[in-house]
């Protein structure tokens, strides 16, 4: 027979566990685990099992070790995570790649029927078609304004309805309806909602980033930190090209303006006293091009001469 521990040990080899989590992993997925059962939760665990493990408990003995983790390691890398154990949550402490985990965690999600009081994640619409209910149950129907006719002896419904819509709360009759039609419009799950790698934490939106995304999004950044030290004259590695361009821009002016003169001004002051010189290679491109229509012309297939009236088997003029 198996000795019961008292709660003080199983506080002692919780707090050993998390903190031998801590020592190991860097990478944490929190997941809120409202609606779900201890069935699908152990199923979670044995398709995360090898690179990732499902802690649950209470939030505040988990602050409690995570607090006392660092006051005792010094590490206080995990202290944001104390803030983010706010309601029926868990802790995916992981190796994998994040995105992977996060999708397999998603995988495991179950059907569950529309109990009274549940506040409908979705919005849940009736179709239409044969309830196979007999015409004795249309007062359900009738009470929810859904349009029924009668059809072979059953109860058939006419056009979709929204039943419950998202955000509201589940009803008696909804859910008896729906208990009756075998309709189990819910589905629950982990659902990650934060996400925590080496003392940071972020939204699990950013996972579904690819690299294209963040390269679009550095571009930009890059491009709006050389346009503001642009505008404010402030040097940064994004303007400094641009700067030098600017300047030697501002440099050729000057030298065009005035009598200071350097090898490159001399070239551009060359092209401003004779214009035409900037279109000396425009000919060389005509005749090139006219040479190269020349054998085209030459290919051609010379037209059949027309045929004359003889040819064809009589004349204008009589013999």
């Amino acid at each position: 027979m198996a000795i019961k521990r008292t709660k003080a040990e199983k506080k002692i080899a919780y707090d050993k566990k998390l903190c031998s989590l801590l020592d190991e992993y860097t990478k944490v997925l929190i997941a809120l685990a409202d609606n779900v059962g201890s069935k699908q939760l152990q199923d979670i665990r044995r398709g995360l099992r090898g690179d990732s493990v499902v802690l649950m408990g209470k939030n505040t003995l988990i602050r409690r070790c995570i607090k006392a983790y660092a006051e005792k390691t010094g590490n206080h890398t995990f202290d944001p995570l104390m803030d983010l154990l706010v309601g029926n949550v868990g802790l995916i402490f992981t190796k994998g790649d994040l995105k992977e985990v996060r999708e397999e965690v998603a995988k495991y999600k179950v059907g569950a029927p529309a109990r009274v009081g549940l506040v409908a994640p979705v919005d849940v619409v009736v179709p239409p078609g044969n309830t196979g209910l007999d015409p004795s149950q249309t007062s359900f129907f009738q009470v929810l304004n859904i349009p029924t006719k009668i059809n072979k002896g059953t109860v058939e419904i006419i056009t979709p309805v929204e039943l419950i819509k998202k955000g509201d709360k589940v009803g008696s009759s909804e859910s008896a309806l729906l208990a009756k039609l075998g309709i189990r419009p819910f589905s629950y799950g982990l659902q990650v909602t934060n996400v925590y790698e080496d003392g940071s934490v972020f939204s699990p939106e950013v996972l579904d980033l690819s690299e294209e995304d963040l390269i679009e999004k550095f571009a930009t950044g890059v491009s709006m930190v050389a346009s503001l030290s642009l505008a404010i004259s402030y040097p940064t590695l994004a303007a400094v090209p641009h700067m030098f361009i600017n300047g030697y821009k501002n440099v050729l002016a000057v030298a065009v303006e005035t009598d200071y003169s350097y090898p490159h001004a001399d070239k551009i002051k060359e092209y401003l006293k004779d214009p035409s010189k900037f279109a000396v290679a425009a000919p060389v491109a005509g005749a090139d091009s006219g040479a190269a229509a020349a054998p085209k012309e030459e290919e051609k297939a010379p037209e059949p001469e027309e045929e004359s009236d003889e040819e064809m088997g009589f004349s204008l003029f009589d013999d």
